[in-house]
């Protein structure tokens, strides 16, 4: 829960439940005298101090998935990548992937360090137009485990969008963990008060990830973020030599096409399984640099587009609604 305070008990009602600081497991938490006194249920502070941090920021876009291994910082970095080929526009990707963070490596940026200035912290730099931020950036190893409760990963979520010195962006794209849990929550909830574009969801075809993604999309729905639409990841292998296509992942109930017909959403498009994604990934280079005539690559460029359509769009309703 994002309301959680980091040194509270293990079934702690939440500072803004009514039961706060009055709940028998509450009995010697250091905050009980402060959550009964009702302090606690006024907003955050940070909501409107992360407003005023992003209001240079012109389109905020989140890549969400219930399933883990659909290729969700794949598809975060080469989005990145794309936009970011466009000289004229300052593109940023932030990591919230507290546990797992796959960025650094994905962006070529393992070993970089955070530094900090007077306007806070300065993300890194992949190109002068397109920065980065993970908590990748502040281990000491790659290889290091990040063993947090949930709290204390909201407190890094909330330093992330109120402490990097992120500028004057055209796009922010935020990268997220599998699931709907904290860090999904925090993120919206910080988020609240500035205009978000909407979510892209990543799927696979098979239905053992559609079950999941079902279940985020769902979450989108009940915490009124915008949906701008599914994309299926691994969709068929398509064949360097032949050209000839095979479906590792089968869409036994229809894959996302279905899905999004079902649940009215646009399908933004089905990026085939190729090899040379996972290792320009794992070399820290754009599969789009580095294979533009492939499939895939034709496939995200459709994909990037929508994406950049729906911002307009989407950017203008909200300036005619004001």
């Amino acid at each position: 829960m994002a309301d959680v305070p980091e040194n509270a008990p293990e079934h702690c009602p939440g500072t803004a439940s009514e039961q706060a600081g009055k709940a028998s497991s509450c009995q010697g938490c250091p905050n009980q005298t402060l959550c009964a006194s009702g302090a606690t249920k006024a907003p955050d502070p940070a909501i409107a101090q992360i407003a005023e941090k992003l209001s240079t920021v012109k389109h905020k876009i989140l890549v969400l998935s219930g399933k883990g291994g659909v290729g969700k910082s794949t598809f975060s970095a080469h989005l990145a990548h794309a936009l970011a080929s466009d000289s004229t526009k300052e593109v940023a990707l932030l990591d919230v992937d507290i546990c797992g963070p796959s960025i650094p490596r994905i962006m070529g940026l393992e070993g970089e360090q955070v530094h900090q200035s007077g306007s806070g912290w300065s993300p890194v730099y992949v190109d002068d137009n397109l920065a980065v931020m993970s908590i990748g950036f502040l281990l000491s190893s790659p290889d290091d485990a990040v063993i947090w409760r949930g709290p204390k990963k909201n407190g890094m979520i909330k330093q992330f969008l109120r402490d990097v010195d992120w500028g004057e962006l055209d796009y922010l794209i935020v990268d997220t963990p599998p699931g709907t849990s904290d860090e999904h929550l925090s993120i919206v909830q910080y988020l609240s008060s500035t205009h978000v574009d909407g979510a892209v969801i990543i799927t696979t075809p098979q239905e053992v990830s559609l079950q999941d993604v079902r279940k985020e999309i769902r979450f989108c729905q009940k915490v009124k973020l915008p949906i701008i639409g599914v994309v299926e990841n691994m969709s068929g292998f398509v064949c360097p030599k032949c050209k000839n296509t095979s479906q590792i992942f089968p869409p036994t109930t229809g894959g996302a096409e279905q899905m999004c017909a079902d649940l009215h959403l646009p399908l933004l498009g089905k990026v085939p399984l190729d090899p040379r994604i996972a290792r320009s990934c794992d070399e820290g280079k754009s599969f789009l640099n580095e294979v533009p005539d492939s499939p895939a690559a034709e496939v995200y460029r459709t994909i990037v587009q929508s994406i950049q359509d729906h911002c307009s769009n989407h950017g203008t309703e909200e300036q005619s609604t004001t």
